[in-house]
């Protein structure tokens, strides 16, 4: 499983929520990072990845085929909610929420991370 992303074939994830975060994430303010311009207002605190907002949803930040093989564009970049959705728990059992979401696009669940081996 080294080297294993289950991210880089699902991409549900990107498709099934709207992706919203605190305003001063986008980077048009000081100490921003997600690109302003793939973002949209919500009210005076929160914003929106574009293609979040409606459905069907697709982040504007998504790109590729999903199931099959995607990629986050502004990964690097990516907001709050994006970085702490985790596709495994700190004792290596995968999400059921992930698993519950690629199960309605015909993906297997995910197996148990081995947990990392001590130096």
């Amino acid at each position: 499983m080294e080297g294993f992303n289950p991210c880089l074939d699902c991409g549900i994830c990107c498709t099934h929520f709207r992706i919203s975060f605190y305003w001063a994430e986008a980077d048009d303010t000081s100490g921003g990072f997600v690109p302003a311009d793939m973002t949209e207002k919500l009210n005076h605190t929160l914003r929106c990845m574009k293609g979040s907002n409606q459905v069907p949803r697709r982040c504007s930040g998504l790109a590729g085929t999903v199931g099959e093989k995607v990629a986050c564009t502004i990964y690097a970049n990516r907001p709050t909610p994006c970085r702490e959705f985790p596709v495994y728990f700190d004792d290596g059992t995968p999400n059921p929420k992930c698993d519950e979401l690629r199960a309605t696009i015909g993906l297997p669940p995910l197996p148990h991370a081995p947990l990392p081996r001590a130096a």
